[in-house]
């Protein structure tokens, strides 16, 4: 639905003045499928007061849903290509870059990041490698 179809059906429809609740830009964005801002331009269009301290509220929680969902965006990314990068060598997860074997036990074993002088290709890049966390230790 356009803005002037929007406006012209709140308009017939008295949507405004038949509305009893009390946050009228969220009911108004649900019920025509719009996001916040739009709905408080629309409602100014139609004659309703919204404050401009809502409205700078609104415009922040849509700018941090839009980083929110550029980061995730960004991390599915990262864990794709890290995914790809696992398929160029045989076997790599976030501490080994080629793991050429598992033990009796389970526990893998072969060539690390940190011994080809490289770092984790698309793991959390928050995770520290074994020995900063020996030296923290220390």
């Amino acid at each position: 639905m356009t803005r002037t179809a929007r406006l012209r059906s709140a308009k017939d429809t008295k949507w405004v003045a038949n509305y009893g609740g009390k946050h009228i830009v969220r009911s108004y964005s649900k019920w025509y499928g719009v996001d916040r801002l739009c709905a408080i331009s629309e409602l100014r269009l139609l004659g309703v007061t919204v404050s401009v301290d809502y409205e700078n509220k609104a415009r922040a929680s849509v700018d941090a849903l839009a980083d929110t969902r550029r980061r995730k965006k960004e991390e599915r990314e990262r864990k794709r290509q890290a995914e790809l990068q696992c398929l160029e060598y045989e076997e790599c997860d976030e501490n080994f870059s080629y793991i050429a074997g598992y033990a009796s036990n389970g526990f893998p074993f072969g060539v690390t990041w940190e011994e080809m002088g490289e770092a984790p290709r698309g793991f959390a890049k928050t995770k520290k490698f074994h020995s900063d966390i020996l030296q923290a230790a220390r």
